[in-house]
């Protein structure tokens, strides 16, 4: 059996490993590459399990509709930054994504909750 503590180090070097993965490539302007292990689902598929140990599979079916539901608006926020990275730079575009993410996730996840 594994501890708390132990579990949430697990969770936190996993993290750690694919952000420094999709950093690592990305610096080294391999976007797809980068990508690749910021989509890959390693973290979607450990989440699925610590989920279905904590409390069984029909959290995990709440969890991946939820995920498949707010796909669309994540796209959003993905197309909002490439149309306004190269006219307004890094931090508008980020925050303009983040913002329209938010609020529309938002709504969503509030009405339908």
């Amino acid at each position: 059996m594994i501890t708390e503590s132990l579990k949430y180090l697990i969770y936190f070097l996993l993290g750690g490993l694919v952000v420094t993965l999709v950093t690592y490539f990305g610096s080294e302007k391999k976007g797809l590459i980068a990508g690749f292990f910021a989509m890959i689902p390693f973290v979607t598929t450990f989440t699925t399990f610590t989920i279905y140990s904590a409390v069984g599979s029909e959290a995990v079916t709440d969890y991946i509709w939820g995920l498949i539901i707010l796909t669309p608006v994540w796209i959003l926020y993905l197309i909002c930054i490439i149309y306004l990275l190269p006219k307004y730079g890094f931090w508008v575009s980020l925050a303009v994504g983040v913002t329209i993410y938010m609020i529309v996730a938002s709504f969503i996840v509030f009405k339908y909750q």
